[in-house]
């Protein structure tokens, strides 16, 4: 089982990327999915998360308005489109699947990780 992070990148402020995380062993398809962060220093931080269906959508304060959390579960992943970038976003984002049907802003909820990709943002 392994969820493959991908999309980050060096950006300058106000900019955009866009995240993918797919999984391969098994199908998440029934599982929540959410995104965190870690920047240099900090510890790990919710950013969003995503329910089975594509329902059940919550974001960090930090982030509304500005990030959108999607999934595809016929392609098995799910995506973070982040917009007008600012240099406090620039951290290593991580996606993880749920143990349940939902996800939330604990880290406890999630069973499955995969290994980050580094998002640096320009000031």
């Amino acid at each position: 089982v392994q969820l493959q992070a991908s999309g980050g990148g060096l950006v300058q402020a106000g900019g955009s990327l866009r995240l993918s995380c797919a999984a391969s062993g098994r199908t998440f398809s029934n599982n929540g999915m959410g995104w965190f962060r870690q920047a240099p220093g900090k510890e790990r931080e919710f950013v969003a998360t995503i329910g089975w269906r594509g329902g059940g959508i919550y974001y960090a304060d930090f982030v509304k308005g500005r990030f959108t959390i999607s999934r595809d579960n016929a392609k098995n992943t799910v995506y973070l489109q982040m917009n007008s970038l600012k240099s406090e976003d620039t951290a290593v984002y991580y996606c993880a699947a749920a143990r349940s049907s939902t996800g939330t802003r604990s880290e406890a909820s999630y069973a499955y990780w995969g290994q980050g990709t580094q998002v640096t943002v320009s000031s």
